[in-house]
């Protein structure tokens, strides 16, 4: 009896969300600077993407009186669809709220996940959905940790957990799925250069 390989799946448009987990002001002094201004533009790249595709966006913020509200020019860049999802616990599987926010779109099983910071919230965020039988992607250059070791960590565990990770630009193509697409060239200008 030959084992088959595991397929690797792909980026769907119509079954993906976007989650956007603390990308917060006060969060985001703490983070390698150079890093994290490729990040920051990584995510708007998704969000942009997300909404010329019409694929729900999500966001989280921790503890936003002690962190300070979502990044100015992500925030901007959002959908003024949900408000984020306020939580203090690590996870965002526990928090009020963000159940009833991603299960909105009950057709929607696949979550690509960006944010702050990878080894913690991030982490245990999808543990969480994966638990909940999300198909979970992770933007490997669209998440951040203070100390590049910690992510390069989690990063590891997240493969051996089978959490698929990704690039930004894989998603944005995985989700276009033919160069034929009408909004190929909207999406396909975003990363031209990056």
């Amino acid at each position: 009896m030959s084992l088959q390989p595991a397929q690797m799946p792909l980026c769907q448009r119509a079954l993906s969300q976007l989650l956007i987990i603390d990308a917060q002001e006060r969060l985001a002094a703490a983070m390698p600077p150079d890093e994290l201004e490729q990040v920051v533009a990584n995510i708007n790249r998704l969000i942009t993407a997300a909404k010329v595709l019409d694929i729900p966006v999500i966001a989280t913020q921790h503890n936003s009186k002690g962190l300070g509200p979502i990044i100015e020019s992500i925030g901007t860049n959002m959908p003024k669809v949900h408000e984020p999802t306020e939580k203090t616990a690590f996870s965002c599987c526990t928090a009020p709220g963000f159940e009833r926010n991603i299960s909105s779109h009950p057709d929607r099983r696949q979550l690509i996940v960006v944010g702050m910071e990878a080894h913690i919230c991030i982490a245990q965020t999808v543990s969480g959905l994966q638990r909940w039988g999300y198909q979970v992607f992770v933007a490997a250059d669209a998440i951040i940790s203070r100390k590049t070791a910690y992510k390069d960590n989690v990063l590891a565990r997240m493969r051996q957990g089978g959490i698929q990770v990704v690039c930004t630009e894989s998603v944005g193509f995985e989700w276009l799925g033919d160069s034929t697409d009408a909004q190929f060239r909207e999406v396909w200008s975003l990363f031209k250069g990056a």
